[in-house]
Order: structure tokens, then sequence, then C-alpha cells
């Protein structure tokens, strides 16, 4: 093996996130009194806490506006780990973190953290070979992965509003899993600022500046319909992942006016108000012209390629985050109940889509995001008896 391609010590891993805390706490001090005349600054109000037990893992559709910070673990389990019992030990370390008892949080408050745990389809296929989840993703065009990139058993997704708590957190997952685990990949990112959408309803900027995720299931019908599996028995109250990382071409994007780059989204970039017209929230005119006949949503620009009616598929959640390591790029999250949803939509956006030449896929994995569990139902249970 090569020595670059072995699998870094866990007190590596311990050293880079203890960098980190210190790093941020350099970076987060501030001044330990204030000028006379005007009071000191109030410590930021906590954000409220997210119960990790329920139907639905947490980190999905709660909370309802995604946290700023996510790290995102795939990893491998070793030859002969049985999944059943290593699902419920993690489990029950989510339960104790979220809850600020775990004192593998070094004194952290948890805030609203968050983590949610999915399997890849190897470890499906061994509960059932028709189960949802069990299917790899395909190869498509504009993919740079390396082997170790591709794929992996394990997904930890790791969001909180305080990006401290993140990789205190992961550290704490991996030590539960020990040696029973060998880390793929990761990414780290953050969500840009929210943008009101409709009513009770925001979403983030992407580094190319537009408001990303503004279309999907948002409602609880919608969920059900589009998001959550209803059956077998084994997964009802999970849904399929797809993450794609994703490098983005930064410079030749700002290099275009931005009526160009309006018309590579179909959408306005201050307001994402599609081409066609209406509020952010409006469903793209698609057969719209102009007086001479021109669409206005083009006839490439991405709101057409991957518009759920147009391929005839259902809508995708998407909880996407902003990247800068190792390059300026996305973490693209996407949830739905069936993985046609993902395949069908890039599959169609493949032959034209306006946004694909400015990126690069370097990860992609899909994973079984395993229903909700209480006391009575460790995590995994119901898949890995």
């Amino acid at each position: 093996m090569h020595r670059d391609d072995r699998h870094p010590s866990r007190r590596a891993f311990l050293d880079v996130t203890g960098a980190t805390v210190a790093a941020g706490l350099l970076t987060g001090c501030s001044s330990d009194s204030a000028p006379p005349d005007r009071p000191a600054p109030s410590a930021a109000a906590t954000p409220a806490p997210v119960p990790a037990t329920g139907r639905h893992q947490a980190g999905i559709t709660l909370p309802r506006t995604g946290q700023r910070n996510l790290l995102a673990v795939v990893a491998d389990l070793g030859a002969g780990v049985a999944p059943g019992p290593l699902l419920a030990e993690l489990g029950e370390a989510v339960r104790t973190l979220t809850a600020g008892s775990d004192p593998r949080l070094l004194g952290l408050s948890p805030g609203d953290l968050t983590v949610t745990v999915g399997v890849g389809p190897r470890l499906v296929r061994t509960a059932g070979a028709e189960l949802p989840g069990a299917t790899d993703l395909p190869r498509f065009s504009r993919e740079r992965i390396a082997s170790r990139a591709r794929g992996g058993d394990l997904l930890l997704q790791i969001c909180a509003g305080d990006a401290l708590v993140v990789p205190v957190a992961a550290a704490a997952l991996l030590d539960q899993a020990g040696d029973r685990v060998r880390e793929r990949w990761r990414q780290s990112g953050r969500r840009g600022a929210e943008v009101p959408v409709a009513k009770d309803l925001t979403a983030p900027r992407n580094l190319l500046g537009f408001i990303d995720g503004i279309v999907g299931p948002h409602t609880s019908a919608e969920q059900e319909r589009d998001l959550w599996l209803a059956g077998p028995p084994e997964v009802a109250g999970g849904t399929l992942a797809v993450l794609r990382r994703m490098e983005l071409d930064l410079p030749r994007f700002a290099a275009l006016s931005v009526a160009d780059q309006e018309a590579v989204f179909g959408r306005r970039r201050s307001t994402g108000v599609p081409l066609s017209g209406g509020t952010a929230a409006s469903p793209p005119e698609l057969g719209a012209k102009t007086p001479d006949g021109r669409y206005l949503v083009p006839a490439d620009a991405h709101v057409r390629r991957a518009n759920p009616t147009v391929v005839g598929v259902g809508h995708m959640l998407r909880r996407s985050y902003s990247t800068d390591e190792p390059t300026p790029g996305l973490l693209f999250i996407s949830f739905q109940n069936t993985l046609r949803t993902f395949t069908a939509t890039l599959t169609r956006m493949d032959t034209s889509d306006a946004l694909l030449p400015f990126t690069t896929t370097t990860a992609s994995a899909p994973f079984l995001i395993l229903p909700g569990f209480d006391d009575q139902h460790p995590l995994g249970s119901t898949l890995f008896t």
C-alpha cells in the first residue's frame, strides 16, 4: 500500500481536531471589556436542541433551517464487523452527544447538534438485495473520483450551529466506532446566508451567488410523497441520500455577465425569481417566450433540465453546503425516497445543462438513511437484528 493511501491514525485525527478547536478559540476571541458608554455585547442565544429520537432521524427536515456547519464522514466497516451492534452503539452516542451528557464534548454545549447515520449499498444488500438503498450509483460525466472517494458503508452527517461542536462530535463518534471502521473520505461545509423564499421558508446562497434549494418537498404531504420511505417495514421512516462533492470553476463563472449567469440557472441571481417571472417560490413557466419567440427560460438552463415535472420524478430535499477545501465547491446532498429521482435527473442534465460545465465531481456515494430510533428500538435494529 502506498504511504499516502493509508488511513490516518485516530491520534492524527484528534490532533487535527485539537488544532481546529484552538484556531476557533483564537479567532473567536473578543475584548473582555466594552467602552463605558456602551453595554458589553450579550452572548449569542443558544439554539434550541433538536431531538435525536423519533420516527425519522434528525438532520433532514429538523431543524427546518439547516445549521451553518456540517461535516460528512464516509467510512467502511472492517471485515467481519456486525453492523447491528455498531449502529446501536452509535445511536446511543448520538443521544448522549445531543443531550450534552457525553464527556467527550469537552464541556461544549451541543446546541442544535444533529447526527444523521446512513448505510451504503453493500451493507443494505446483506439485509436484503431488493431493499431500497441496495443499489450503487451509476457513473456520470464530469467525474474525477478516486476509488476511495466513491461509495462507502457508513455515513455520519454531523451538523451544528457552533463550528467547534462539529469536529468534537465527529471525534467522539469515531472513537465509539474504534477500529471497526476505516475512514474513506470526509468533507466539511458551511451554509451561506439564508434568503426568504416563501412564507416560513428560506434557502441559502451558494458560492456562485445563487439561492440554492428553492424547489423541494417542503410540506408534510410532499415529504410523505417524495421523501420518506413507506416500506418495507425494515426501512419505513428512513430515506435515501446522495452525496456528491463538486469542484466549482468560480473564475470562469464570475467572468460571465450577470445576464449570462442567470441564463445558466434560469433564475435571477439577486432574488431567485425564475426568468419567466413570479416569485422565488413560483414554478418556472417553461413555455413562456419573448415576443421574438425565444424561451424566457433557456433550453439548457438548470431549472429546465432539472425540473422534476419534466424529468418525471418526485422532488428532492436538498441540504447542500458550500466548501472551500480542498478547493471551492459544493457538497451536494439530496434526500429522496427512490434513487431514480436523482439518477433520472442527473442523466437528463448530462445531455444538456448549462451549469454542469462549471462543475467537476470528486466524491460520490448513496446511502440508506436509517429509520428513527428510540429506547425500545436502537438505531439500525429494524434492518440488522
